[in-house]
């Protein structure tokens, strides 16, 4: 089972797939709650040079609000990572299957939300 939904952007540069990207996530009621610069992270603590890579932290405060109902620890597990990274074949955007990483959880009705939240998701990939 893949834990991911990827989708590589050849048409654009990072900072337009960043953009559309944002967009993207705002139109279906994400937040973006942190924001990881991978790159200039890893320069500045290791003195590494690597290609663009950043990790959003993004949130639907009205699916957040209905994993925590239901499974109150879930917050452990939030918020939903969304990664743009350079690649030599264009710009991947992948975001966490929430089905995925919520499977060590048996509560049906949480299921049945992250359900909910992976086919957001995947409108968001879709749409970039």
């Amino acid at each position: 089972m893949s834990y991911t939904m990827d989708r590589v952007i050849q048409d654009a540069d990072f900072a337009e797939v960043d953009e559309r990207t944002r967009k993207a996530l705002a139109d279906r009621g994400f937040g973006i709650l942190t924001e990881i610069d991978v790159k200039a992270t890893m320069k500045k603590k290791l003195d590494k040079d690597m290609l663009a890579y950043t990790i959003l932290g993004a949130c639907n405060p009205d699916m957040a609000w209905e994993a925590i109902g239901v499974e109150p620890r879930v917050g452990a597990m939030l918020p939903c990572n969304v990664i743009l990274r350079e690649t030599t074949e264009g710009v991947e955007v992948s975001a966490v299957d929430p089905v995925s990483s919520m499977s060590a959880i048996d509560n049906e009705q949480l299921k049945q939300v992250a359900g909910e939240v992976r086919d957001t998701l995947s409108e968001v990939i879709n749409a970039i």
